[in-house]
């Protein structure tokens, strides 16, 4: 997935100016599947402080090279099916960034999705055009609610793409993160060889907190480039797995030896064992090795609840 995300960039940004900000475990993997990208462009960061302070060192980084740089900032965990339709929205978003707006990018939802959050924008826009003042930033809906966003037609999942100047960027960390924005400025150039020095201890200083919560939901000059389909999904859950594979004639996506009975709208996916069903409808089953997941597809999402509490239980052998 990250090589795909180097790709399908390549036709706006080429891979030598591409900054790749990931963690200990898996830099060296990253630097031997990204052989294009610079080497001392992958960086380690030294504590996990959701992306707030990741992006914002980032920022910190490219301000320190180019005062006149603009970065967009795009995760690597979601697959794009039409990269060539996403590539013509990068020129946009990056005009207007250039501009001085923070610009986040809106994918037209496909389904009431209630593990996303939506972006609500005006009424009758043209998806794929200018992008447009966002009206505001949504919360995870319950189902209900997510019905009602879709069925309004103005409303858009967030898909964490941003494009800004880093001189604006860094601006709204000093004025909504201000603790986090000095441990920032403290750092020296990149350049400097004090740098990776100072990040370790420095970094791990910073607040906890994601660049929507941050800065998106309470900056005045948010704009939001509206997308047509243009086939993502961020693999977050089970639910959004079962929505990239091919279903038979009752929705059923059947990664397993199957026999199935008057069911519908399920997800399996087994190894080594046959797998009956009956007379159900829409779950998730997942079995490995040395756990079996059983879940109501609507409630996917929820799985990161059952994690947690592994974590509490200190089940180790299973996270």
């Amino acid at each position: 997935m990250i090589q795909q995300t180097v790709d399908r960039l390549r036709p706006v940004i080429p891979p030598e100016h591409l900054w790749v900000l990931t963690n200990d475990h898996l830099r060296a993997e990253i630097v031997r599947q990204l052989p294009e990208v610079p080497k001392n462009q992958i960086l380690a960061e030294p504590a996990q402080r959701n992306t707030a302070p990741a992006i914002g060192l980032a920022a910190h980084i490219l301000q320190s090279i180019d005062p006149e740089s603009v970065m967009g900032v795009f995760p690597s965990d979601a697959l794009i099916a039409r990269p060539r339709d996403y590539a013509r929205l990068l020129k946009p978003a990056f005009k207007a960034a250039r501009d001085g707006k923070i610009v986040v990018l809106g994918i037209q939802p496909r389904w009431a999705e209630t593990g996303y959050g939506y972006i609500e924008l005006p009424s009758g826009i043209t998806p794929g055009k200018d992008p447009v003042d966002v009206l505001n930033f949504r919360e995870k809906p319950d189902a209900a609610t997510a019905k009602e966003y879709v069925a309004a037609g103005n409303f858009y999942w967030n898909a964490g793409m941003f494009f800004w100047r880093t001189s604006v960027l860094l601006d709204a960390l000093r004025r909504f993160l201000p603790k986090t924005a000095n441990l920032l400025a403290s750092l020296p150039a990149f350049a400097n060889r004090q740098f990776a020095a100072k990040l370790k201890t420095v970094f791990p200083l910073c607040e906890n907190i994601s660049i929507d919560y941050a800065v998106l939901e309470r900056a005045s000059n948010v704009a939001a480039l509206a997308a047509g389909d243009i086939g993502w999904n961020d693999v977050g859950s089970w639910n959004a797995v079962y929505e990239l594979h091919k279903r038979d004639a009752q929705g059923n996506a059947l990664r397993a030896d199957t026999l199935v009975e008057a069911s519908s709208g399920n997800y399996v996916d087994a190894e080594k064992k046959l797998v009956a069903l009956l007379g159900v409808k829409d779950l998730i089953i997942v079995d490995t090795p040395d756990a079996l997941l059983i879940a109501d597809r609507s409630r996917a999402q929820q799985v990161g609840d059952l994690v947690k509490r592994l974590e509490t239980s200190k089940r180790e052998d299973l996270l």
